[in-house]
């Protein structure tokens, strides 16, 4: 009975949590080399392959019980899951976004100025006349106040966000000032 408790209770949990935290920093690590992360990618990367060498052994010392293989898989899902809502919070990077309107665009420059972020306007023509095209690139933590300051001031234009991996110059919304090894840890490089 001990050994049925352990083999269908305890070591599918233990599976499942090691299987969650494993597939979690597998999923932020992909994201993280996607941004240009270099130097916090293989930490997270030995930690993720040390916790799936561990587990995976368990599994392959002859356990052939059902709930393992569910754990196995249920965790996998969980920490793809989870790892898109860590990455999400942490929101690391940058962002452009591109605000397309036919609407007088001068009040919504004006807040997005006042708040601190860089605009480039171009005149362009859409398929139903003339448009405005309003760029800013900000920090992802940022967008959602951006957002805000669309809606509230031109609620009909169209906007698109996309990543963007590095930028020179520019005006950005300061931040609260991080410790110098978290800004270290997540500088991008490039390559020489």
């Amino acid at each position: 009975m001990n050994d049925d408790l352990y083999n269908y209770l305890w070591l599918p949990i233990l599976i499942f949590f090691s299987r969650l935290f494993d597939v979690t920093l597998g999923t932020i690590r992909h994201i993280f080399i996607a941004k240009g992360y270099k130097r916090i990618v293989p930490m997270l990367g030995f930690v993720e392959v040390l916790i799936w060498i561990i587990v995976v052994k368990q599994i392959l010392n002859g356990i052939n019980t059902w709930p393992c293989y569910i754990a196995w898989a249920g965790g996998f899902a969980a920490g793809n899951y989870v790892g898109l809502i860590i990455e999400e919070r942490i929101a690391l990077g940058m962002q452009i976004i591109r605000i397309i309107t036919n609407l007088d665009h001068a009040p919504l420059v004006e807040a997005l100025s006042k708040s601190n972020h860089g605009v480039t306007i171009l005149d362009a023509a859409g398929s139903k006349g003339p448009v405005k095209l309003i760029f800013t690139i900000v920090k992802r933590e940022n967008v959602q106040d951006i957002e805000d300051i669309i809606h509230e001031h031109n609620p009909s234009a169209f906007y698109s966000v996309e990543d963007v991996k590095d930028t020179s110059m520019g005006v950005f919304r300061s931040r609260g000032e991080r410790n110098k090894f978290a800004r270290w840890l997540f500088s991008i490089r490039k390559a020489k």
